[in-house]
């Protein structure tokens, strides 16, 4: 596959992913900020951005209406949701003939909903629904690529850069909530707690799939167990990271060539990593250097893709 067409695919996918993230914490975020015997609007507002990956340009205004229509639909600043879905449908443009008529109808009709002055219209009466409706176009563009695109290389870069940008997404989020709600001499179980790791299941649409595997029980070492350690729920990190080296290994098997070394241990460190640990063992050790170390692999994993996939040379794709 020629490496243009294999970058568009992978942000297009990675885009989509962080859109709908983007989305789904700013949803949680606000509905926390009703408990108003919690932490104050502007230390949530600060934790979402964090979570995000410490935007600038979103700093608190004591405006939440105005920080979140800003967030959602300012095109112009990287961390919104239109700045996403204008990259996404862009980089669907440039491979138009790769992906199927139904992903572009899907992906388009996302794009001018977003552009729409009845989208803002929408927002400003009701920020729930609105919201929900991007959520839905987003999830109809995923199913609509796995029903109607072959399951060939260019579906491989399309899930590579969905799971990938989903495993940091997560590991970034478990960071931030860390210090506050997973340390192990935390033995608060106040109302507030028990709000704050509701919203944190849902950031990741997983309290239901949680309280099916530990009914309601909240607890932070089973959350971060469920959300890092589960390889059955598509929101645990490890289940992202297997389906990041299902891809590689799938792209390498109908490309012809030998995996790169440096790709390769790079996603098998990963592996290990999750599929090795115990929640015991993070949690007796420094859990934050470990949900570093997963985002700094991610970050690796990324750059190496570009390397060998995108950027690569003619001399050393022969030499794999």
């Amino acid at each position: 596959m020629l490496s243009r067409v294999a970058d568009s695919l992978y942000w297009m996918s990675r885009y989509l992913e962080r859109a709908e993230n983007t989305v789904r914490q700013l949803d949680v975020t606000m509905s926390l900020m009703l408990d108003t015997g919690g932490d104050s609007d502007e230390a949530r507002w600060k934790r979402l951005m964090d979570s995000l990956g410490k935007k600038t340009g979103m700093e608190w205004s004591g405006n939440l209406e105005s920080m979140a229509h800003a967030l959602v639909f300012d095109s112009l600043n990287p961390a919104s949701v239109t700045f996403c879905v204008n990259g996404a449908r862009e980089n669907a443009r440039q491979v138009r003939e790769e992906i199927s008529t139904e992903q572009w109808q899907r992906l388009n009709r996302l794009f001018h909903q977003m552009h729409s002055p009845h989208a803002q219209t929408q927002f400003t009466s009701n920020i729930n629904d609105a919201l929900t409706s991007i959520l839905d176009g987003i999830h109809l563009f995923k199913g609509v690529s796995d029903t109607t695109m072959i399951h060939g290389q260019g579906w491989q870069f399309i899930r590579l850069g969905r799971y990938l940008e989903r495993a940091y997404a997560t590991a970034t989020l478990l960071e931030v909530y860390q210090p506050s709600l997973f340390s192990p001499l935390e033995n608060d179980h106040s109302g507030h707690q028990y709000l704050e790791l509701v919203g944190l299941l849902r950031c990741c649409t997983s309290f239901e799939a949680y309280c099916q595997v530990y009914t309601a029980d909240l607890a932070p070492d089973r959350i971060l167990e469920f959300l890092l350690l589960n390889h059955d729920f598509p929101h645990a990190i490890r289940y992202c990271a297997d389906c990041v080296r299902n891809a590689i290994e799938s792209i390498q098997r109908t490309g012809g060539r030998r995996p790169p070394e440096e790709l390769t241990a790079a996603i098998g460190r990963l592996h290990a990593m999750l599929g090795y640990s115990t929640i015991g063992e993070i949690v007796a050790g420094d859990t934050a250097l470990f949900l570093h170390t997963v985002r700094e692999l991610c970050m690796r994993i990324h750059e190496l893709i570009y390397r060998y996939y995108v950027h690569y040379s003619i001399q050393s794709a022969l030499a794999v």
